[in-house]
């Protein structure tokens, strides 16, 4: 399949399309880290299929799956992080992060959502209405190695984050419109300076679940 678009060291790939088409013509990667649609959520765009996702996931590899705080998880995993939002809303103050083929230890990630109007990521807020925050992302980045894969890109946070860190980075989006905003950030963060990067947000050792 031809990508949508490639950085000029063809470091960096992002296509359009459905993952389940993408994902048999990709070679290894070593890592996903992404944001699937969860059950419960309910705008019709980002509609939940459980074999789209669990097909999606179905790559060999250290993974992190950003997730509901209150939906059944279907799959495997070997550990369960939480990302508190200390500007989050009633119900929506968490959300799980499940690592696969990973660490066992838990960890709480504090880190403040993307809502409109926040003026702490006026900068970086996109057109997108799950967008997660690049420090979160990059965090999650350092904590794996070689290739990223993100089969459900969205606007890009994870491809910017391997941008800052000077990883490959493999993107999959259904929507066109998603996919030009992903592109943009990219070339955006690949005309700045080579400068260090964001700080990881440190992360609390917390027994908060049990690993099963």
């Amino acid at each position: 399949m031809t990508p949508y678009w490639t950085s000029p060291d063809g470091r960096h790939v992002i296509y359009c399309g459905d993952c389940l088409a993408v994902l048999p013509t990709l070679g290894k990667v070593d890592a996903v880290v992404t944001d699937p649609p969860y059950p419960d959520y309910l705008e019709e765009m980002f509609r939940y299929d459980e074999d789209v996702v669990r097909a999606a996931l179905n790559v060999p590899c250290h993974q992190f799956v950003f997730w509901s705080a209150t939906a059944d998880w279907p799959f495997d995993f070997t550990a369960v992080h939480i990302w508190h939002k200390p500007n989050g809303q009633s119900y929506k103050h968490y959300e799980r992060i499940f690592e696969r083929r990973g660490g066992i230890s838990c960890k709480v990630f504090r880190v403040a959502a993307i809502l409109p109007n926040y003026t702490q990521y006026a900068a970086e807020c996109v057109d997108h209405p799950t967008q997660k925050p690049l420090r979160l992302v990059w965090d999650l980045v350092c904590r794996t190695e070689g290739t990223i894969l993100d089969p459900f890109m969205g606007s890009g946070t994870t491809g910017v984050a391997c941008v800052k860190l000077g990883r490959k980075f493999i993107g999959i989006e259904i929507s066109r419109e998603y996919c030009d905003i992903a592109v943009r950030r990219l070339e955006r963060e690949l005309s700045q300076p080579h400068l260090p990067g964001l700080e990881p947000e440190k992360a609390e050792q917390g027994m908060m679940f049990e690993n099963k």
